[in-house]
């Protein structure tokens, strides 16, 4: 096979190395698997030519970015082409006059964000991992962010695609426009497809104009009850943050081992709210909006109104996952997503949670939108099968109970193979029904990303 490819895509696209192999066998789940080669795309032509040729012979493909998923979602589990995008990672053009970015899927997220401030222009959609994760990736998944209360998730930048089909023919669909209704949503289908229907070789995405102003307020709490509670408060009171977000104490103290004890505030919960707009606005908004957190009693508020000042507050909020994998324990992280009402049911059946398995349970996230990551924190994981035995029912807790709120099991990482084994119970026959007729119609010989959830 190797041969062949290099025949058709040129000696610098593949590679067999073991080091490679290695390198493409996972992402930053624990699952890994390596495939047999590596191609390294530098075009559309050299991915339309791979796959028509993957297709003919049934070779699987996977396709992956920057290989920062965190379920597994890139793993080449039968083997096969691990199809890296991270060459094709230009930027084709910044518009400010049609407010759009055109861009390769090998682009970081946070390079793109940067190059597009620079014209007073905004990609609002910020993973954590935005310093490393590629734009593609963040497709695949649908990627999201504290931002997304206000602003949304990947999908709703999205105003154009080119995909290479199974087959290795090119469809572009959508353009440079910010609205489009010519035909179904093609776009929708292939953002969040985790890579089984196909591989998105360019992306055009909608931009909005920079809010000239940020301010952000730091507040801390006696409990994760009291704070998730002042988070109804905010929005009964008519505020529309861009960013509201939470951490437990679990999540705080793990903070204060691995970071300056001084940089993270004292208490039992963490609150962090952000506005955005214009200056006077900004202002005055987080003034009362100070005045109304106050009256809920934390044991500390803060309120920055610079930019250093608000880096300061979020560069806590992003090192919040590193901090707990320094704590030693596995980190089985779990981005579920409730209903706004159930937020405090949330809080209060996670800490019941942790009490009945005797894990310690992190929750963390973007409160805002009901999207928490509860993180199951497992000591000897790796290394004792009653341990993974017990997560396991404890995993299953967490899911059913999530299902039961009216939540879904996943807001922004995707399926993969983390979640595989709950998706039947997430979903319905039909639903099931529907996603295998769009899979077999697309992909029929089953060769793009296999073994995953479908």
């Amino acid at each position: 096979m190797k041969d062949q490819l290099i025949e058709i895509l040129g000696p610098e696209a593949v590679s067999s190395d073991p080091a490679q192999l290695e390198a493409h066998a996972g992402d930053k789940w624990f699952a890994s698997n390596p495939p047999e080669v590596v191609v390294f795309a530098q075009s559309t032509e050299q991915v339309s030519k791979l796959l028509r040729f993957a297709s003919t012979n049934k070779i699987p493909v996977t396709a992956r970015g920057a290989g920062f998923g965190y379920v597994g979602g890139c793993v080449p589990v039968r083997g096969g082409i691990a199809l890296s995008l991270a060459r094709m990672n230009r930027i084709r053009e910044i518009s400010f006059a049609d407010a759009i970015a055109i861009v390769e899927p090998g682009v970081i997220t946070a390079e793109l964000q940067a190059r597009v401030r620079e014209q007073k222009l905004f990609y609002p959609p910020d993973p954590a991992s935005k310093k490393d994760c590629s734009i593609g990736g963040n497709v695949a998944t649908n990627a999201g962010g504290p931002r997304c209360l206000k602003y949304g998730v990947t999908r709703n930048y999205v105003a154009g695609l080119e995909v290479v089909l199974a087959s290795g023919e090119v469809l572009r669909t959508g353009g440079r426009v910010h609205k489009n209704k010519t035909g179904f949503d093609l776009i929708g289908l292939f953002v969040g497809s985790e890579g089984m229907l196909g591989v998105v070789t360019e992306i055009t995405l909608k931009l909005l104009p920079m809010p000239p102003a940020r301010a952000t307020l730091s507040a801390s709490f006696a409990s994760m009850r009291e704070a998730a509670a002042t988070v109804q408060k905010i929005f009964a009171a008519g505020f529309l943050p861009s960013s509201v977000e939470l951490a437990d104490s679990f999540t705080l103290e793990a903070a204060r081992r691995d970071l300056d004890a001084a940089d993270v505030p004292d208490g039992n919960a963490h609150l962090l709210v952000e506005l955005d707009g214009q200056p006077e606005t900004v202002l005055v908004e987080m003034e009362k909006l100070r005045t109304m957190v106050d009256a809920c009693s934390p044991t500390s508020l803060q309120v920055a109104t610079t930019e250093p000042d608000c880096e300061r507050f979020w560069a806590l909020r992003r090192a919040f996952s590193n901090s707990l994998r320094a704590t030693g324990l596995t980190k089985l992280n779990q981005d579920i997503v409730v209903p706004r009402s159930r937020l405090v049911d949330l809080v209060e059946f996670a800490e019941a949670l942790s009490k009945s398995s005797g894990f310690p349970i992190a929750c963390f996230g973007h409160a805002g939108d009901g999207n928490m990551h509860v993180n199951i924190m497992a000591d000897r994981y790796n290394r004792e099968a009653a341990v993974r035995e017990k997560a396991e029912r404890a995993l299953d807790e967490l899911f059913a109970q999530v299902l039961a709120f009216g939540g879904v099991i996943t807001g922004e990482h995707g399926i993969g193979l983390a979640k595989k084994r709950w998706w039947p119970e997430a979903t319905s026959d039909v639903s099931r029904e529907v996603h295998h007729a769009i899979k077999d119609a697309l992909d029929p010989a089953g060769i793009l990303n296999p073994g995953k959830f479908l």
